[in-house]
């Protein structure tokens, strides 16, 4: 696909947010971006207006213009339940999945590829940011509004792209990468993939397709990843680890001041290249680095970046000013304001590793406060799969409150309950959290049946109970991939 030579796109189903992070970075090539989807209001309109492309929220068979050179369109919509994909696809245009056109995009670059169950955002952002900072001119595309890009995307001048890449319906098999970074494999979208090990043999396809001279990224601390690492790629293997030993591991965390200090060692691969002499480098000590981000997960993503920008010759100077500069993406551990002296955080945490780090880290910040959570579950699909887990991902909350299930078009409703899952959490072992004024450590659960968690069924109705029961000096937490940050919106306008 030559860029240069198509004037007009027309996306079907633009505000999904791989779409929007695509639509935004095409407008910035100077191509004219119009699209359609619905009249519901998603945390990508705002991006989609400040780039000054113009939605029909509505789908219309006369939606789709004559005059397009090329359209593309949601993998959510199909030609049996789109008007507009179904006239697309009858007609003479070209017509693209988001993921195809991605891919052609992708694929004329020098690209790096942030794939990964959980951390792809965060990684892919900071990656992007370092390096523009560092003056190395990327072309980034990110799967959310990233405040520093003033958007989800960058246009430079230089052969570099990083894009956030996303593993769903196999979407990987389009994209042909000259680095990735791989930040863990966990078993995800039980509605596409039958089985955990139909899931891995995605990145594991994905990662034989390195080139030689590429590299790999990979955190070292994830079982799956060593065990795919080295038989499957052919380029360079570069480790990061704060258990393990890798390449770079990270030692001397300590938290102060809403800051993460650590020092990272590198140790480089005692194993000679072919051709090369003996390796004589021995260790070496990258010194101090700091980051605005709280939690262990994201000491983990710092070091995958720190990691990706030595290999593209970044020098350490601007990696540690540059690193600690960023500050993160839209929903995750965002903070956006307050409510009546509550501090209110949307996090986009979907899967139950995720909640459980999302979590960990809050209270990280927040050591002592009463924290309650909101979880809008994803998917009845994932829920299901992973209800036992979903269960115990909640230990470091004082209460949860689990909304209704935000189903997926491309699945069947039904086979569990966010009452299912409440009422797993208050039978768990693990008690929550109490730890607020001091507590944590004297508070014992004997009748499980007191946890505080329960079902609320909609979003006015758990913004109501929480004006009604929120206190100053409480710490909310929104949790989820649907809208559920809504709440937030409604209650910070006071």
């Amino acid at each position: 696909m030559d860029l240069s030579k198509i004037k007009k796109i027309y996306m079907i189903g633009i505000k999904g947010v791989g779409m929007t992070m695509l639509a935004q970075f095409l407008a910035g090539k100077g191509i004219e971006i119009t699209g359609s989807d619905t009249e519901e209001k998603f945390m990508t309109d705002e991006v989609l207006k400040k780039a000054g492309i113009k939605v029909i929220e509505k789908f219309a068979a006369n939606n789709v213009p004559n005059d397009v050179d090329l359209i593309i369109y949601s993998t959510a919509y199909n030609k049996d339940n789109n008007v507009e994909v179904a006239k697309a696809l009858e007609g003479s245009k070209k017509v693209l999945t988001y993921a195809e056109a991605l891919g052609e995009v992708f694929n004329e670059k020098y690209g790096i590829a942030v794939v990964g169950t959980h951390g792809k955002t965060t990684v892919s952002a900071w990656l992007g940011f370092v390096l523009e900072q560092a003056g190395l001119q990327p072309n980034v595309m990110v799967g959310a509004r990233v405040p520093q890009f003033n958007g989800t995307s960058l246009v430079g001048t230089s052969d570099y792209l990083v894009a956030e890449l996303d593993e769903y319906q196999n979407k990987l098999k389009h994209f042909q990468p000259q680095a990735v970074l791989l930040n863990n494999i966990e078993y995800d979208h039980p509605d596409f993939f039958s089985s955990k090990d139909e899931y891995k043999q995605v990145f594991i396809e994905f990662i034989k397709k390195i080139p030689k001279d590429g590299f790999l990224i990979a955190n070292w601390d994830d079982p799956e990843i060593r065990s795919v690492a080295n038989v499957n790629c052919k380029g360079k293997v570069i480790t990061y680890a704060l258990n393990e030993v890798a390449d770079y591991v990270v030692y001397d965390i300590k938290q102060d001041g809403g800051k993460q200090y650590f020092k990272v060692h590198l140790t480089p691969n005692p194993s000679p290249s072919e051709g090369e002499g003996d390796n004589d480098n021995g260790n070496e000590e990258l010194g101090d680095f700091s980051i605005q981000l709280a939690g262990k997960h994201n000491v983990a993503n710092a070091l995958a970046v720190i990691a990706a920008c030595i290999e593209l010759d970044v020098e350490l100077v601007d990696i540690r000013k540059y690193l600690e500069d960023f500050k993160g993406t839209a929903r995750r551990m965002e903070v956006m304001g307050e409510f009546r002296g509550a501090t209110i955080i949307d996090d986009y945490a979907h899967h139950p590793t995720e909640i459980k780090a999302t979590l960990e880290a809050v209270r990280q910040l927040y050591p002592n406060n009463k924290l309650r959570v909101v979880f809008h579950p994803h998917t009845f699909t994932r829920t299901k799969a992973l209800l036992d887990d979903f269960a115990k991902s909640f230990s470091k909350a004082d209460e949860v409150v689990v909304l209704d299930i935000y189903g997926s078009a491309r699945e069947e409703h039904g086979g569990v309950s966010s009452e299912d899952l409440v009422n797993l959490i208050k039978h768990e072992n693990t008690p929550l959290h109490q730890g607020y004024e001091g507590q944590a450590k004297t508070r014992k659960h004997e009748n499980t049946e007191q946890r505080t968690a329960k079902y609320i069924s909609t979003l006015g109705e758990c913004e109501k109970y929480l004006r009604e029961n929120v206190e100053r000096g409480d710490v909310l937490l929104l949790m989820g991939a649907g809208d559920v940050f809504r709440i937030g919106e409604n209650l910070v306008r006071e």
